[in-house]
C-alpha cells in the first residue's frame, strides 16, 4: 500500500523554529536554500528526547549508546546491506568524520578529486584536511548526470590519493549506479587511492532508483572505501550532531578504531538518542510518508515549472529534496538566487557555490509543503513576466 504523504507544519509554526532556515532572512522571505526540513519529527524521535529532557538527560554520550546495531538493522532493511555494527564508529556530522579520514588516508598537499557541481564545505573540508581539491565535474549526458571515471583515474594516475564521494549526489540527486561504484573502486585500487563516500541522502531515494552503498558495490570497494552518513537529512536532526563512519574491512576498520578519541567524544548525546529512535522499525512508517511527501512534491516542482517557468531546465532528483535548476535562460545573471532574493522574496542556494558548473543555476529545497512550494515558484514566474520573459 502507498503510504499517505506526511502533512509539513504551518508557516506560523515554522517561523516559530530558531535554525538557520527561519532566522537567517525576514519573515516576507520563502527560505528555500538550506538542506531543512518542514516536518513534525518522527513520533519516536518526540518521544526519546522529550524523555531526556524531562529526565535532565544531557550529560555525555556514553561508550555505547545503541548507534551501531540501529544503523546495521536499518541497513538491512532499507538498503539489503549487511553491516557489521563493530565496524561502525561515530562522530558529530558528516562532514567532520571526512576531514578526521581524509587527515588519517593522506598527507598535507594531497589532491582530492571531487564531482562538482558538489555540495560547497567538499572544499571546506579538504582545506580543512591540509589537502587540495581536484575537481573531475560530473557528466552531462542529457537525460541525467554521471561520473566522469576516465577523468578521475586521469587524476588518480596524476598523483591524487582520495575520492570525496557525494552519493546520492547533492545537488543533482543522481544515485550513482552499483556498476559505476564497482568500477569507481577498481580504478581507486588500482592507483592506490581511497574513496570516501558521503551517504546522507541515500535514505531518501525515490522510488524507481536504487541506492547501492559504496562498500556494498562489490569488487574492490570494500578494500579502498569508508561510508560517512547520518540520519540527520531524513530525519532533520543536524542540529544534534551526530554521524556514523562505516567500514567493510580490516584495514579500514583499522584506520577508523586508530583516530583520536575525541573524534567520538564529539558525538551529541541528544544525536545518539535521536538517530537509535530514527533507525528503528518504528519510525519506517514515518519515513516513508516522508518520501511520498517529497515524491509528491517532485511531480509538484515539474508541473510549477512547466506553467511559470518555461525556459528552466531540471531534472527530477533520484534521491533527496533538493532540486536542481538550470535558470540561466532568464538573464539573472550568474548568480540567479542573488537576484531572486531581492526581487521575489525567495531564499534559493547559490549555483556558483557548487562550482563553476553552477553558474546560472539555483538549489531548491522542496522538503515543504505544496503550498509554500507553489507560492515560491510563482513568485519566481512574477519576476520572469515582470520581466517580459515567459
Amino acid at each position: 500500500m502507498t503510504p499517505q504523504p506526511l502533512e509539513a507544519l504551518p508557516l506560523d509554526v515554522l517561523r516559530r523554529r530558531s535554525s538557520t532556515k527561519w532566522r537567517t532572512y525576514p519573515e516576507d522571505v520563502l527560505p528555500m536554500f538550506v538542506a531543512e526540513t518542514d516536518f513534525a519529527l518522527a513520533p519516536a524521535i518526540t518521544e526519546v528526547l522529550t524523555t531526556a529532557v524531562a529526565t535532565g538527560d544531557t550529560g555525555y554520550t556514553p561508550p555505547d549508546p545503541g548507534l551501531a546495531a540501529a544503523f546495521a538493522g536499518f541497513a538491512r532493511r532499507r538498503f539489503g546491506w549487511e553491516v557489521d555494527p563493530a565496524r561502525i564508529r561515530s562522530t558529530a556530522d558528516v562532514m567532520m568524520g571526512v576531514v578526521e579520514l581524509l587527515r588519517a588516508t593522506t598527507r598535507p598537499g594531497d589532491r582530492v578529486v571531487t564531482t562538482p557541481p558538489v555540495y560547497p564545505p567538499f572544499g571546506l573540508c579538504i582545506d580543512e584536511a591540509g589537502c587540495r581539491d581536484e575537481p573531475v565535474p560530473l557528466q552531462d549526458t542529457g537525460a541525467g548526470w554521471r561520473l566522469d571515471l576516465p577523468g578521475i583515474e586521469r587524476a588518480l594516475a596524476g598523483g591524487a590519493r582520495a575520492v570525496l564521494l557525494c552519493s546520492p549526489h547533492n545537488p543533482t540527486g543522481t544515485v550513482h549506479d552499483a556498476g559505476t561504484l564497482a568500477e569507481l573502486a577498481e580504478i581507486a585500487a588500482r592507483h592506490g587511492a581511497v574513496v570516501i563516500s558521503d551517504e546522507i541522502h541515500g535514505p531518501l531515494t525515490h522510488d524507481g532508483s536504487t541506492f547501492t552503498p559504496f562498500l556494498a558495490a562489490g569488487g574492490r570497494a570494500a578494500e579502498v572505501g569508508y561510508a560517512v552518513t547520518s540520519s540527520s537529512k531524513a530525519y532533520n536532526l543536524a542540529g544534534l550532531k551526530c554521524a556514523l563512519m562505516v567500514t567493510a574491512s580490516d584495514s579500514t576498520a583499522d584506520i577508523v578504531r586508530g583516530l583520536n578519541p575525541e573524534v567520538e567524544w564529539r558525538t551529541g548525546l541528544f544525536g545518539a538518542m535521536a538517530s537509535v529512535a530514527a533507525f528503528a522499525p518504528t519510525s519506517d512508517d514515518w519515513l516513508d510518508a516522508l518520501r511520498a511527501a517529497l515524491a509528491r512534491n517532485r511531480r509538484l516542482l515539474t508541473e510549477m515549472l512547466r506553467d511559470h517557468l518555461p525556459l528552466a531546465r531540471y531534472r527530477e532528483p533520484d534521491a533527496g529534496y533538493l532540486a536542481w535548476i538550470d535558470v540561466s535562460a532568464y538573464g539573472w545573471g550568474d548568480d540567479p538566487a542573488a537576484h531572486l532574493l531581492d526581487a521575489a522574496k525567495v531564499a534559493l542556494h547559490h549555483g556558483p557555490a557548487f562550482g563553476p558548473q553552477g553558474v546560472g543555476y539555483v538549489r531548491l529545497n522542496f522538503g515543504c509543503s505544496p503550498e509554500v512550494l507553489a507560492e515560491a515558484i510563482e513568485r519566481i514566474g512574477a519576476v520572469a513576466r515582470a520581466d517580459g520573459r515567459v
